[in-house]
């Protein structure tokens, strides 16, 4: 029996966390329990609200920055380790493909169509119920994808609209439906080879951040809330 549960959840900035010790810790936990899996950065957390916290508080939230890892190390669970959902997602469709359903929304028309394709070569029998594009323009066209997912219950929906749009509309769904959620932002891009992902060298030093800065400099306005996150650590606030 998996021995993680709420009560070990870190608080950091009011939205808690589960400090789990592997990705495979992970995946038993959604094994066990339905919610929206939400990837937990140095950005989400200083820029939380009650919206956003009471989102990940009352669902699945992992540390998917390196910065969150250390806060966590520093409140006393120093076996947490950074989970990229750019990962998770694909870990979850290779454990459960051959019994779960999944239905995938995101990217541009071409980045779905692509990232359905390649899923379905690579995954032979995955069972896909629906997918669309991210570009829901009218509340009538998200009332109806909100109604597809209760009509077809799938398993598992991936959601790759970025940050806090893709958190709003899962919990809207998992009204309606209760199933696993992961927000994905643009991992459909990074699947579909669109964009490429930090070598292996960045990502086990816990430095892809600094890798995808220096491949976009136009980001630096994102980098403000790391480094407000990193002053928040300096002056204690993650004890």
């Amino acid at each position: 029996m998996l021995d993680m549960d709420v009560r070990d959840r870190i608080d950091l900035n009011g939205m808690k966390v589960f400090p789990f010790r592997s990705p495979s810790e992970l995946l038993a936990y959604v094994d066990q329990h339905k919610g929206i899996l939400v990837a937990v950065n140095a950005e989400k957390v200083t820029k939380a609200t009650d919206e956003t916290r009471a989102i990940v508080n009352n669902n699945i939230g992992y540390a998917d920055g390196a910065g969150v890892v250390v806060a966590m190390h520093k409140k006393g669970k120093p076996e947490a380790v950074r989970i990229a959902g750019c990962d998770l997602w694909l870990d979850i469709i290779r454990e459960s493909y051959k019994e779960k359903t999944f239905y995938l929304i995101g990217g541009k028309q071409e980045v779905i169509d692509d990232t359905i394709a390649k899923l379905k070569e690579e995954f032979e029998g995955i069972n896909i119920l629906g997918y669309r594009n991210g570009y829901i323009k009218t509340d009538e066209e998200r009332e109806a994808l909100i109604k597809d997912i209760a009509d077809k219950k799938p398993d598992v929906v991936y959601v790759a609209m970025g940050s806090p749009i893709q958190e709003f509309l899962m919990a809207d769904m998992m009204k309606v439906h209760p199933a696993i959620y992961q927000g994905l932002g643009g991992s459909f891009d990074v699947y579909t080879g669109r964009v490429k992902r930090a070598p292996l060298w960045w990502q086990k030093h816990n430095v892809e951040f600094l890798y995808r800065f220096l491949k976009q400099p136009q980001r630096y306005r994102r980098e403000y809330y790391r480094l407000k996150f990193l002053a928040w650590m300096i002056r204690g606030k993650f004890k």
